[in-house]
Parts: structure tokens; sequence; C-alpha cells
């Protein structure tokens, strides 16, 4: 009996090891995709400056959002898509409900949520915006991707430059065509 079951366990072994090296990684996006502030955006540009970043993510969100969730247990969560936008951005949650402090990329004091909603007009969740080292949003995008792979080619239209010529569909529908053989 011992043996019969030893062959559908290794089986079994055998697909989740197979399964995370097609998933990669899965790493909490608290501590590896997010990057700390003291809720002063436009320090974190200079920061950003310094570090050689691309630009500034901004992830609106709130607490109840299932897309938001969604975003963080299977996208957010990966290690290639934290190791790539941590390369090319910093990185931060902004809570379109919270009440804490914050200054704005332009040095004004508000709160989170006057900021995600007076500035932005954040009403649904999650929105990714994408700032550029001046402080300007560059790309929005609002809900959740549909997978890795988009949100991966995301990070490439903000980070290449590529919003400043065409929108993400058709940049999307164009690295689609490219893809193919």
């Amino acid at each position: 009996m011992i043996a019969t079951l030893r062959i559908p366990m290794l089986g079994l072994i055998g697909l989740l090891l197979a399964a995370t090296s097609v998933w990669g990684e899965s790493r909490a996006p608290g501590e590896y995709f997010f990057d700390s502030t003291f809720g002063d955006f436009s320090e974190e540009l200079a920061r950003a400056k310094e570090e050689g970043k691309k630009g500034v993510l901004v992830m609106f969100e709130m607490d109840e959002c299932p897309f938001c969730q969604r975003m963080k247990a299977n996208v957010l969560n990966q290690s290639e898509v934290q190791d790539y936008y941590r390369d090319n951005f910093l990185i931060f949650p902004l809570d379109i409900e919270g009440d804490l402090e914050v200054t704005d990329f332009s040095g004004k004091h508000t709160t989170q949520k006057a900021m995600a909603l007076e500035e932005y007009r954040v009403r649904a969740t999650p929105v990714f915006g994408f700032f550029d080292l001046d402080g300007k949003l560059v790309v929005r995008y609002t809900g959740a991707t549909k997978d890795v792979a988009e949100f991966m080619l995301l990070g490439r239209f903000a980070a290449d430059g590529a919003y400043a010529t065409t929108n993400f569909s058709a940049y999307k529908r164009e690295q689609q065509k490219a893809a193919k053989p």
C-alpha cells in the first residue's frame, strides 16, 4: 500500500514543482511589490530620480475591493512582476477612503481620499496611475488586468514611454502581433 501511495504523491509533488517554475515564485506584495513611504509624494519623486527610476506607480485601492485583492493574490505577488516593476518604478498603495495626511506630487498637503478623488477622480478601484518624474500622470489603467502577462505589458508600456505615441489597447495589439511567428 505504501508503494501505491508513493507514485501518486510523487506525481503531485512534480506537478507542484512544475507549476512553481511556470508561474514564478510567489511573494507577499506588501513586502516585495510596494515601497514604504511617509506619504510625501513630492519627496518620492526626488527619490525616484536619485534611484534612476522611470517614474512612480500609485495603486489607488480600498480595503474591501475584490479586484484589488485579486491583483495582489494573482499578479502583484509574482516575483517577475515585483522585480520588473521595482527596477523601473517606486510603487505605493493609496487608500481612496483613507484619511491619512499626505503631500501630493506638487507639495500640497491633503488626505489620501482627497488626493484620489479631487486630484485624480478615482472612484472605482483598483486604478494604477503611472507618474513621470515631474509628477505628471502619464498612464492610467482602471481595473484588474487579465493576468500577469497583461500587467507586465502595462509596465513596459509606461516604462518605455510608448504612451507618448499610442494608447494601451493599440500597444497591446501591436505587441501581440509582433509576438506571433
